[in-house]
């Protein structure tokens, strides 16, 4: 926690921000504050409006440096949930984001904030993501998704019973303060999965699937100097972040064997380029079947020009542009994309969302 003094000087950077983009006059500025600075004299902390609070998140995903999606920040809607103090309370805020966020199939960027962090206090969600699938070890092999193997550990100590599929759906684990963690079954009619096909291919004997949006849950929210330690967001999936890591990294589902054995390619080689080929046919099928699903998706060669759209835009409010670029250029074809051949400064700017040491690693200790 920031001492009352660095605090004051982060909230001040913000404030001042809020009032130059939102148009408020100097003196409301000064009166905000004014207000900010007696409230952390009295109480150590100081606590945001919903305006603040809103633009807030908005802005850390506008200086999120690895997001190629920026384009659209300022649609992110915000959810406040502050108010929320028990375990069952935080779930059903979550379950409110899930239905709205998936919106059947029509994906809408959303963020649902908790309490801030203070005097000790805090929220977690253990989740990476608020849908994601399992993984098992057994007989020196993983079923379903390697990622989860620790998460899943942590789930099944703690009293969940998955089924030891390839494609079981994690519970969703809060823990609230320094209480024991409580988990939640999250209501099937809320997961949207799209199994996936192909238009020419027999993509279907492959039994693959994917749950329709990603929602990011494990990163910390900060704006002003406090820190929102459970603030889950979603927009929608880019294809190559399934067809060309979830589904087709050798630590994941490791599947491009498979697509290629289909694709009756000749794997002896890897001369033979059968892996990009299975890798480009893997991610038709991706953004065919959410399509065919009528499920939100981008393809990288839209993100990308959506990112470039993003870049002009923010140069017309003379907005300096941070970004990663070894984020940024998609895992596939990444040379025929505008982003691949520009620099980037990677300076973190705040508000932004920053990741967390892991909640349940002592749980496996």
């Amino acid at each position: 926690m920031l001492i009352k003094n660095d605090l004051y000087q982060e909230a001040k950077a913000f404030i001042e921000l809020c009032c130059q983009e939102l148009g408020r006059t100097d003196e409301e500025c000064e009166q905000r504050l004014a207000d900010i600075q007696l409230e952390i004299d009295s109480y150590g902390t100081y606590t945001h409006t919903y305006e603040e609070l809103s633009f807030g998140a908005k802005l850390a995903w506008r200086n999120s440096n690895r997001c190629i999606g920026r384009l659209f920040w300022k649609t992110l809607e915000v959810f406040d949930a502050r108010a929320a103090k028990t375990e069952e309370e935080v779930a059903a805020a979550i379950f409110r984001h899930i239905q709205y966020g998936t919106n059947q199939g029509k994906v809408r960027p959303a963020i649902t904030v908790f309490k801030e962090e203070r005097n000790g206090s805090h929220i977690r969600i253990w989740n990476h993501q608020l849908i994601r699938y399992a993984g098992y070890e057994r007989n020196n092999q993983v079923i379903g998704d390697p990622a989860s193997l620790a998460f899943t550990r942590a789930c099944l100590r703690l009293g969940w019973k998955g089924n030891e599929g390839r494609f079981d759906i994690l519970p969703l684990v809060i823990q609230v303060d320094d209480r024991p963690p409580q988990w939640f079954e999250i209501p099937k009619q809320d997961v949207l999965e799209v199994p996936l096909s192909h238009p020419s291919l027999e993509f279907e004997k492959l039994g693959v699937q994917w749950y329709g949006v990603p929602f990011v849950s494990d990163m910390v929210l900060e704006i002003g100097g406090i820190r929102y330690t459970a603030a889950p967001f979603n927009g929608w999936y880019m294809e190559t972040e399934i067809g060309a890591r979830n589904l087709a990294d050798e630590r994941r589902y490791n599947l491009l064997p498979q697509v290629a054995s289909l694709m009756k390619l000749d794997q002896s080689s890897n001369a033979t380029l059968w892996k990009d080929k299975a890798l480009v046919e893997l991610n038709v099928s991706v953004l065919h079947s959410f399509k065919l699903a009528g499920v939100s998706i981008v393809d990288h060669h839209t993100a990308a020009d959506q990112f470039k759209l993003y870049e002009t835009m923010e140069n017309k409010h003379n907005r300096s542009i941070t970004g990663d670029w070894t984020w940024l250029i998609p895992p596939v074809s990444p040379a025929t994309t505008e982003i691949f051949h520009s620099k980037y400064d990677n300076t973190v700017v705040k508000p932004n969302f920053f990741y967390q040491d892991s909640p349940f690693a002592e749980l496996l200790n």
